[in-house]
């Protein structure tokens, strides 16, 4: 018979307690581990946040860089945001949204629905990103087979891409190594080039790769045939694929085509949502789109609270209302869709990003996107890009050839080790350093940061230098 846990709810582990570390080796499955070390994997302990800084388990003061996970958008230790959930969750910590309802969520869905472009008009709640992204895949689905279409489901996605972790959402994904020992809904999807401008050939100008992406796009629709399409799905920023800016009018493009062939245009807004790029939504105040759908999450809340969702055009859901087919159940939902304490929250920060942050978001982008770009003065480094408070390094062992060092997978790694040693976190995505501080930084802060991740890379060329990896 198992032994009874003597922890309890109460017994808050502090920071640097090596129980802590034994504990998650012996019971915490981590997220995205290798099978030689699942279920025995211990990481670096975070104990505290507050504003842009996050303090290690041994007492070190960081520079949060990529704000969580593109999402503590308003800063950590928001009082503000602590009260609403207390507050809340002693009003009403839940209701199920089978039968019943609550107000946080109706005002929720207002507030999104003023902020949104086009006609989207009416939002589902979901528990995250990958959760928004299923969604909207299965209003595709239920739109066209009541429509009478049920041959029009494959969706159209790109290399480059990351939409989620749930089995559908996964299948749209194109990252290196997401893929390589998970199953997918392969026949579902039709794969087209990531929209990479450092990656296009060589001799390629920009236009012409522009023109290359959206005559691919065009060819593939008619070569599957828009009569099999239902929907694409983009990021309108790839930001796991490395923070792939589209060349402009791309996404126009893209859009355009897609209307005039009744595929549903799905913006996968769950990073660039809620102040990423100075905005609640990038498509339309950014890339001038207007979506069918758009999914969102991370930002939403702040990262306070699971909660996303996907915002729907009013043009799809009359066409449901009107249809032959008004008995026909949408049989989808979760148990916590609308959650009280989740569309509270949301409520709060959408104050907190209106009545400043934003605006503070677009003023200081420009400065950050300057101040980082001078990175591009080392010789490993290959590129920096970026837009809003979004940007990668991407080091190369050759700038000539691109090459993203496959003699060393881990120079994100190595180069975060060091940062971390200095008092910034960075995100580390195999040859790529990933950039997304919370959008409160300050440009003093700033440039700490630049700083910082000037002498990480660095020293992590000297150390390629004198392991014999790089001759830089």
């Amino acid at each position: 018979m198992a032994a009874q846990s003597k922890i309890k709810a109460s017994d808050l582990i502090e920071p640097g307690d090596d129980d802590a570390v034994e504990l998650a080796k012996r019971h915490l499955v981590q997220p995205w581990p290798y099978a030689g070390s699942v279920g025995n994997e211990a990481r670096a302990l975070i104990g505290e946040g507050d504003g842009i800084y996050i303090t290690d388990g041994s007492g070190k003061r960081l520079i949060d860089g990529p704000a969580g996970m593109w999402c503590i958008n308003v800063g950590h230790r928001r009082e503000e945001l602590a009260k609403v959930m207390y507050d809340q969750a002693m009003a009403l910590s839940y209701n199920t949204p089978w039968y019943t309802m609550n107000a946080p969520s109706a005002a929720l869905a207002r507030r999104i629905a003023d902020a949104a472009p086009g006609d989207l008009s009416h939002t589902f709640f979901t528990t995250g990103g990958s959760s928004a992204v299923e969604t909207a895949l299965r209003v595709m689905q239920f739109y066209n087979n009541v429509g009478g279409r049920p041959e029009k489901k494959l969706i159209l996605s790109r290399g480059g891409a990351y939409h989620g972790s749930t089995y559908l959402s996964a299948s749209l994904n194109g990252r290196p190594r997401d893929r390589d020992w998970m199953d997918g809904a392969d026949e579902l999807v039709v794969k087209l080039s990531s929209p990479d401008p450092f990656r296009r050939p060589k001799e390629m100008s920009i236009a012409a790769f522009t023109d290359f992406l959206v005559d691919q796009f065009r060819d593939t629709v008619a070569r599957v045939g828009a009569g099999r399409i239902g929907a694409f799905v983009g990021e309108p920023v790839q930001a796991s694929g490395g923070v792939i800016v589209p060349p402009d009018g791309y996404l126009k493009r893209i859009r355009e085509i897609c209307r005039e062939n009744d595929i549903l245009y799905v913006s996968d807004e769950v990073v660039t949502g809620f102040g990423r790029l100075g905005h609640v939504f990038a498509s339309g105040d950014v890339f001038g789109i207007d979506p069918d759908m758009i999914t969102f999450a991370k930002g939403v809340t702040s990262g306070y609270f699971p909660l996303g969702g996907v915002i729907i055009s009013e043009r799809l859901l009359e066409e449901l209302r009107r249809s032959n087919h008004p008995d026909a159940l949408f049989g989808h939902g979760l148990t916590y869709t609308s959650h009280p304490i989740g569309c509270a929250v949301a409520l709060k920060n959408l104050d907190l990003l209106e009545e400043g942050v934003l605006a503070h978001t677009r003023e200081i982008a420009p400065y950050f996107q300057a101040r980082l770009k001078t990175l591009e003065e080392l010789p490993l480094v290959g590129e920096v890009r970026g837009i809003g408070l979004m940007a990668c390094v991407e080091c190369v062992a050759d700038r000539e050839s691109k090459d993203p060092l496959q003699l060393d997978k881990n120079v994100g790694k190595r180069i975060d080790a060091h940062c971390h040693e200095l008092g910034l976190l960075v995100r580390p995505l195999i040859n790529m350093c990933v950039m997304s501080p919370p959008l409160i930084i300050s440009r003093e802060q700033v440039d700490a940061m630049v700083a910082i991740l000037r002498e990480g890379i660095s020293r992590t060329m000297d150390d390629l230098r004198k392991e014999g990896v790089w001759r830089g």
